[in-house]
């Protein structure tokens, strides 16, 4: 009886996480989907405390760990997450994928040493012992249990790793503490690592070692630190949301080897979610941004690949005084503002609402256009403008906007910078080259809000603010949106 609980709280566990993640598909829906989700994995973990049996019929025990623990990490995720600015939720959502990461690395470590408890089944021939394997993992009994249950700790190990080291890289990164890196034939150096870690993980699984097979372990962790490391450390700023997606699939999939392991169907559905999800996200941002998933394994992101030099940019620009700019709006037909991680900066999303809701006062559209990789995070600004109750309507992706900019009187750009840099079209030396960009060089104006001329996060100057329909409207996004809804309102 107490096993069939434990199945049917297992049960209920997986159908929340598929319908928490199917209602995260729509702001309306995406915090009670949340929920749904959190309310599951609680009933599958207290059911896991206090159902579960080991093979000697023994409860798990050590309650006071156990709950001790869940205390701890309770609390420290509350405070957190309470606590963290919406500009750094892009390093709060990579440090936390990598402790994912770094728990499916732990149960592997652990797991490993209790497999070298046990013997081992392991045939003298190599290519047996890899057939065996493969039965195994085909359903035929006569395959190697213990052979199937070390390729998944060694699987689980590799991509955990991978993940937490590459996700505290993407923390230090986004956090500002580390800088862009790029090691001499970086590619052929992360291309050779992924080649070492195959090739200890057939060796172990085949058995044809010569070496400890401990030391072998020890080895492929080291190798696979490495690789999370040197494979994050010189992708560039631009490039980050894709990434940071990128791990996160990661642990998904270190998550499902260690529902394997365990036989714990929860488990496994949780990280193939993940997994699966993160990866539909990665190739999905990566054909917004015109990258390979390749490129994004070896560490080729935002490279010069011709080495040809990049077009200069330069000029005057031109500046617009706070009434112009309001009297340009208030007689617009049509206004699109683009958001970008300025405006999370000055966590003016509020008061950016409130614009929109003068404006539409004086009959003016107003629509919000939203690049896939804008902010430093899948989704930022989705968030950041749900966070102050936007309309979702009025967001409109990168593929249905751009038609649209012809037939608009004025592009509010709010500290957004590479996802409207023309350099993506016509520069082919530039690092964002062929990311296809917000096409707002058409509509009929063109204002950026921007503290100054510095470059965006990319490093590279934007040829669009020196162009005869563009102004200038330098300041801090929310001081500078504040005194434009005051003089709309005076008009």
């Amino acid at each position: 009886m107490q096993n069939f609980f434990l199945l049917l709280s297992y049960l209920i566990g997986s159908i929340s996480f598929i319908v928490g993640l199917k209602m995260l598909s729509h702001p309306d829906t995406a915090r009670k989907g949340n929920l749904y989700a959190a309310i599951g994995m609680t009933i599958a973990i207290l059911a896991t405390i206090f159902l579960y049996k080991d093979d000697s019929g023994h409860y798990l025990g050590n309650y006071p760990w156990i709950f001790g623990g869940l205390i701890v990490g309770s609390l420290l995720g509350t405070i957190m997450a309470k606590k963290v600015e919406m500009t750094g939720m892009p390093q709060m959502v990579s440090l936390f994928n990598g402790m994912g990461g770094a728990c499916a690395a732990i149960i592997s470590i652990v797991e490993f040493k209790h497999l070298m408890h046990k013997p081992i089944e392991t045939p003298t021939d190599f290519f047996s012992n890899v057939m065996q394997t493969l039965s195994s993992v085909l359903g035929n009994n006569a395959g190697s249990n213990s052979q199937l249950i070390l390729l998944t700790i060694l699987l689980g190990l590799v991509i955990g790793t991978v993940s937490f080291f590459g996700s505290m890289i993407a923390f230090g990164k986004l956090n500002g503490n580390l800088n862009d890196k790029t090691l001499p034939a970086q590619q052929i150096i992360n291309i050779g690592l992924l080649l070492i870690i195959i090739g200890i993980l057939v060796a172990m699984v085949g058995g044809y070692t010569g070496i400890d097979i401990t030391v072998l372990f020890w080895a492929l962790f080291g190798v696979s630190a490495l690789y999370g490391v040197l494979f994050v450390m010189p992708i560039g700023g631009a490039d980050m949301p894709v990434v940071i997606s990128l791990l996160n699939s990661f642990t998904g999939v270190a998550a499902a080897c260690g529902g394997f392991l365990y036989s714990n169907p929860v488990m496994l559905t949780g990280g193939i979610l993940v997994g699966s999800a993160g990866t539909i996200l990665t190739i999905l941002m990566c054909k917004a941004m015109n990258r390979s998933l390749t490129n994004v394994i070896v560490g080729a992101f935002g490279g010069n690949k011709n080495g040809a030099a990049q077009q200069e940019v330069g000029g005057t620009y031109k500046e617009i005084s706070m009434s112009d700019t309001a009297v340009l709006m208030a007689y617009s037909k049509r206004v699109v503002i683009v958001p970008g991680y300025g405006l999370a900066v000055a966590q003016a999303q509020h008061i950016c609402h409130e614009l929109e809701k003068v404006l539409e006062e004086k009959e003016v559209e107003v629509t919000y256009a939203i690049h896939p990789v804008a902010g430093r995070m899948p989704g930022h600004m989705n968030v950041l403008l749900a966070e102050a109750d936007v309309s979702y309507e009025k967001l409109k992706e990168m593929e249905e906007i751009n038609p649209e900019f012809a037939q608009t009187d004025v592009v509010f750009i709010l500290g957004a910078n590479d996802v409207v840099n023309p350099a993506a079209k016509n520069d082919p030396a530039s690092p964002i080259y062929g990311m296809p960009i917000l096409e707002v060089e058409d509509a009929k104006h063109v204002i950026v809000n921007k503290r100054s001329m510095k470059p965006g996060y990319a490093g590279i100057e934007n040829a669009l603010f020196f162009q005869p329909k563009t102004s200038m409207l330098f300041g801090d996004a929310k001081k500078v949106l504040q005194d434009l809804v005051a003089e709309l309102k005076g008009l």
